[in-house]
């Protein structure tokens, strides 16, 4: 199988680097000329979790890119994932398909784009989460920042044979478990980065957000509405590694104690492989903490977690905690607001408003 990774970033960067060391046909395309280049002359660097290590993969421009493809995994911002799917639509052969290989709520907007350029519709597409986590910090310079495993599957459902040949190759960067309900996955995991989006609000280590319990309550109430959310869009909502969905609907004190410790065992499996003798981690925080302090530019949250927003006007679901998250996090990103833990005083105090603290 040829495999064409758009986006050459910490999730799709890796898995390239890694699927090509092993012999796959994998080649590397991204609109940063720059990070291309390097990749071209001097392969790629890459440190973290793992040592350093070097990795020689095949890297191409935009342009330099030739049909018909087979695979095409987006590795791209959710934002940006119709715009590197256009890119390619001209390349397009019997047998392409797509794998959003990112976060967000992807697939079927790919299924749609698909559609209309007549290429078939939600048979082409496959959806993923990728569990591990990573920087893109310079050309040709990835910082790989905790393991984690892959969840891949057919938006169909089924078992196909191009599913389990693609979980084989990606094998060679993490362990691939493969889904039957990859879109309640998905929304599992864009219910859970409610917190992700939480710990954005200040400039700050993990640990001193989610791993706070006063924190860690506020966060909790803004992922009870978000999973509340999903079940009113009819979603049966997928536990995975470190998110069990029963556990944010605490009905007791002692459940939410339950809930504190299962934030607490998320933030310690986040930094488990770290050896911080061995390497200091630049990456510091999420992919939105990244974006907005390191990156400066704006993050992914209007496309990911901020449509749980849309998805709860369309059912008539109460969204005010997540709605009030991502307003925050938009006047971050325009320079309205400043990162700080006044922002978790202010959360803290509407969640109160509006009844919605945990018990």
């Amino acid at each position: 199988m040829k495999i064409t990774i758009l986006g050459a970033g910490a999730i799709g960067g890796l898995a390239g680097a890694y699927m090509s060391k092993a012999g796959h046909d994998v080649t590397l395309v991204d609109r940063w000329a720059e990070h291309i280049d390097k990749i071209k002359e001097k392969g790629l660097n890459v440190d973290g979790v793992r040592g350093e290590l070097h990795f020689t993969p095949k890297a191409l421009h935009p342009h330099e890119l030739t049909g018909p493809l087979e695979a095409v995994l987006i590795a791209t911002k959710s934002q940006h994932t119709i715009e590197a799917l256009e890119s390619v639509l001209p390349l397009f052969g019997p047998d392409t398909f797509v794998v959003s290989y990112q976060n967000g709520f992807n697939e079927h907007a790919i299924a749609e784009r698909l559609t209309q350029a007549g290429l078939g519709g939600v048979e082409r597409v496959m959806g993923s989460i990728p569990n591990y986590g990573g920087a893109l910090v310079d050309p040709g310079y990835l910082e790989f920042v905790h393991e984690g495993a892959i969840q891949l599957g057919e938006m169909t459902g089924e078992r196909s044979p191009r599913l389990q040949e693609l979980a084989g190759m990606l094998s060679a960067l993490t362990e691939v478990q493969l889904s039957d309900n990859i879109w309640g996955q998905i929304w599992a995991k864009e219910v859970y980065s409610a917190q992700v989006v939480f710990s954005a609000l200040v400039n700050a280590p993990i640990r001193e957000t989610l791993g706070v319990e006063r924190y860690a309550r506020v966060a909790g109430a803004v992922v009870r509405e978000a999973l509340e959310i999903a079940e009113a869009n009819g979603i049966t909502v997928e536990a995975f590694d470190f998110f069990d969905p029963a556990n944010y609907k605490p009905k007791t004190p002692a459940d939410t104690e339950k809930l504190i410790g299962n934030i607490n065992h998320a933030v310690w499996l986040l930094k488990k492989d770290q050896k911080p003798d061995a390497h200091q981690f630049k990456k510091q925080g999420s992919g939105i903490w990244w974006d907005i302090v390191y990156r400066n530019r704006p993050s992914e949250v209007r496309s990911s977690n901020g449509k749980l927003v849309e998805y709860a006007a369309r059912v008539g679901a109460d969204s005010r905690l997540n709605a009030k998250l991502c307003e925050m996090i938009y006047e971050i990103e325009g320079g309205q607001r400043q990162l700080g833990f006044q922002n978790y005083d202010e959360l803290e105090a509407y969640v109160n408003e509006i009844g919605k603290a945990l018990p």
